[in-house]
């Protein structure tokens, strides 16, 4: 499958609303396999952590954070032609990737605070060119508490960010005023589909209260011009990312999913 590239409508709307989404990005049989294996990898159940991202009570939010791309299926689409050839054309320089992550967002389960994507990594990275993505392996509905974005908010530049539980949030005073301001976007999305939103842009969701599961991948990238200001953190950071083809990311898929299938025989006989 040919990746399309971008139109200048897509790019104008990026850079005006802070966010854009591609439908059918990733090819649905794609999609089912990405999904297939997460449900049954059990190095993703097992490293699975829930984070308390309130103060009192509420929901935790169950994921999975790597900092590193592996040969297997969740780096692979992180490296792919289809999530980096987009954000290549929406920043005109190369990506590097800083991290990803499985969001396993079960009913009952999730929600994130107003926050910004930069607000938490700016002591990282010296210019605000931080750029997030969701690939939704699930439908993403109000229902089961979809992404909602501040349209426009990357406009008002990073926010002083506070601690919430395990969570930084964006400034509640500020936020306020921007809810005054901006419109809110739930970011409803069918499986495939990709959401890309600006480090500045102002997003949050609502815990899953629905029967249905909203798995996604979330990754993280930092353009190559941009200046990483920790040391640490630059010894992490790859090179520049040379995207994967559609032949390379289903070859790294099918071998995680033999693996995946192994452990579970081995699992089974034990």
């Amino acid at each position: 499958m040919a990746l399309q590239p971008l139109n200048d409508a897509q790019i104008e709307q990026f850079h005006r609303d802070g966010y854009l989404i591609v439908k059918d990005c990733v090819p649905a049989e794609q999609v089912k396999r990405v999904r297939h294996i997460a449900e049954r990898d059990p190095q993703l159940q097992s490293d699975a952590k829930f984070n308390q991202n309130y103060e009192d009570e509420g929901v935790g939010t169950r994921l999975v954070y790597r900092d590193q791309l592996e040969d297997d299926v969740y780096s692979a689409y992180a490296r792919s032609q289809y999530m980096v050839g987009p954000m290549q054309q929406l920043f005109g320089d190369a990506m590097r990737h800083y991290y990803h992550l499985q969001m396993l967002k079960d009913p009952q389960t999730g929600g994130w605070q107003w926050h910004q994507d930069y607000g938490y990594h700016y002591k990282e990275f010296f210019y605000p060119d931080f750029v997030s993505l969701m690939l939704a392996l699930d439908p993403c509905t109000r229902e089961n508490g979809c992404l909602r974005v501040l349209r426009g908010s990357h406009r008002l530049g990073r926010l002083e960010h506070q601690s919430s539980g395990s969570q930084l949030i964006a400034n509640p005073e500020r936020v306020g005023w921007a809810h005054k301001e901006m419109e809110e976007v739930h970011c409803e999305m069918t499986p495939g589909s990709v959401l890309y939103f600006h480090g500045n842009l102002l997003h949050a969701s609502h815990p899953n209260h629905s029967t249905q599961p909203r798995w996604s991948m979330v990754c993280a990238y930092v353009t190559a011009s941009n200046t990483c200001v920790l040391p640490e953190v630059e010894e992490k950071l790859g090179t520049s990312l040379d995207p994967w083809s559609e032949k390379q990311v289903i070859e790294s898929s099918l071998r995680h999913e033999r693996i995946v299938e192994k452990m579970q025989q081995t699992d089974a006989a034990v």
